[in-house]
């Protein structure tokens, strides 16, 4: 990799990325106002929040999978091992997942402890079922675009993420259109439908880049080894896990809060809107572990870049959630009820400074992975967690806030504490690269 980035080169690379992420943040807002169309909205669209949710923390381990293919895959050995590794995590949380959808282990969490009514939990564990082959796509897509990546083919996962919403769209409106069932079982059937057809195209799109590591036998690079790959991975697969377990975190506060029902109902629509714009945030990551380099001016490239962006994206999400533009999306694009649309406002404008705050969490990331530095990562999720956890009791046990409101307020404080957390690590990365590229010249 070159060890300086201008602006542009950076744009060029990062634009199919964060059309990726963008077209896989409009999934939520699509299903959402298709659900919202149909019989029992807030009951189908509380079911949808939860079992999405369930789906997100089950499929966490898998998530990183995208970064390590992007750093540790160099020759064929590192690429069969780094497979291997992806397939057996793979089957592993997919038996955990049929666990968890046994009855009795399934009702136990969903009603006992999180507190749902009987008629959420029984469609939230249908649509469960139907998103099985939700976590295993993911795995096996993502390990496949970081060699995409990694071979400079972002726009070729940009294509994949074209095809995905067009399956999705297409199985949402055929469902919508043709049939009658409910509005999780079409969501829970159109997103398994667009993840499965995914995987397969980043196989078929992944194949002259895996046709050329076949032939890269080079001993230039240390071997790999599973226990690299595991020391390496499982601080990445714990941050994951971790921030994802948030959601069911969430819902199970918010089953207990004042006005339960309709913040399970908005929570899903408010944060898929916030998605959006958070998304061209995430896409940032595997830039910067791609492009980062060996030199402070990369590092000042990407800075500037990110500051830009951030900035843009919070004016953005800000500008609507403000004004009169958050109704008509709720209410008109959404089709949400207008005690919902209402009631949808304020979490909205709590979450206005949320894509900034990824962009930095990102940026920051980017740049411990592309040093091989991943425990400050773990550390500072489980700080966010906790954070998260303690703003949750005192906002709803204590000062009885609404459940959405509560919710959201959290998850903008658990950011912000894992992004200063992530400063100092950082900053002392860069620091020790530059002096130690200073030194070897």
């Amino acid at each position: 990799m070159p060890t300086t980035q201008p602006v542009r080169k950076i744009i060029i690379f990062w634009l199919p990325l964060a059309a990726t992420w963008l077209m896989m943040s409009i999934e939520g807002p699509i299903l959402a106002a298709l659900i919202a169309r149909l019989a029992e909205p807030e009951f189908n669209l509380a079911a949808y929040g939860v079992a999405f949710s369930f789906a997100l923390i089950i499929e966490a381990p898998v998530i990183m999978i995208i970064s390590a293919s992007t750093a540790l895959v160099k020759n064929y050995d590192s690429f069969i091992k780094l497979r291997n590794f992806t397939f057996l995590l793979n089957a592993i949380i997919t038996l955990l997942m049929l666990v968890f959808l046994i009855p009795q282990v399934f009702f136990f969490i969903a009603e006992d402890l999180i507190n749902l009514p009987h008629n959420v939990a029984r469609l939230t564990h249908t649509a469960t079922i139907i998103l099985i082959p939700w976590p295993g796509a993911i795995g096996y897509r993502r390990f496949y675009h970081g060699i995409l990546i990694r071979s400079d083919l972002t726009k070729r996962v940009a294509l994949g993420s074209v095809i995905r919403i067009a399956t999705m769209g297409s199985t949402a409106f055929i469902l919508f259109i043709f049939t009658d069932i409910s509005g999780v079982i079409l969501g829970a059937s159109s997103l398994s439908a667009a993840v499965i057809m995914e995987a397969i195209v980043s196989r078929i799109m992944a194949n002259d880049s895996v046709n050329k590591i076949k032939t890269n036998y080079d001993n230039l690079h240390e071997p790999l080894t599973y226990k690299k790959i595991y020391y390496f991975y499982y601080p990445l697969a714990l941050t994951s896990l971790i921030g994802l377990g948030v959601q069911p975190l969430i819902t199970f506060f918010i089953g207990q809060s004042r006005m339960a029902l309709e913040s399970l109902a908005v929570l899903p629509v408010v944060t898929s809107f916030v998605f959006i714009f958070r998304a061209l945030g995430l896409s940032y990551q595997d830039v910067v572990i791609a492009l980062m380099g060996e030199s402070k001016a990369a590092f000042l490239s990407l800075k500037k870049f990110a500051v830009i962006l951030g900035i843009l994206l919070t004016f953005a999400l800000s500008f609507v959630a403000f004004t009169p533009l958050s109704a008509i999306w709720f209410g008109v694009v959404s089709g949400l009820p207008t005690n919902l649309t209402s009631f949808s406002r304020l979490p909205l404008m709590i979450m206005a400074i949320f894509p900034a705050l990824t962009l930095l969490i990102s940026f920051q990331r980017g740049i411990l992975v592309n040093r091989n530095n991943t425990k400050p990562i773990t550390l500072a999720t489980i700080l966010e967690f906790s954070v998260i956890v303690i703003f949750l009791f005192l906002f709803i046990k204590v000062f009885a806030l609404a459940g959405a409101i509560a919710g959201t307020a959290a998850l903008v404080f658990g950011r912000i504490s894992s992004n200063i957390y992530l400063t100092f690590p950082t900053i002392k990365a860069v620091r020790n690269n530059t002096a130690s590229n200073q030194n070897g010249k």
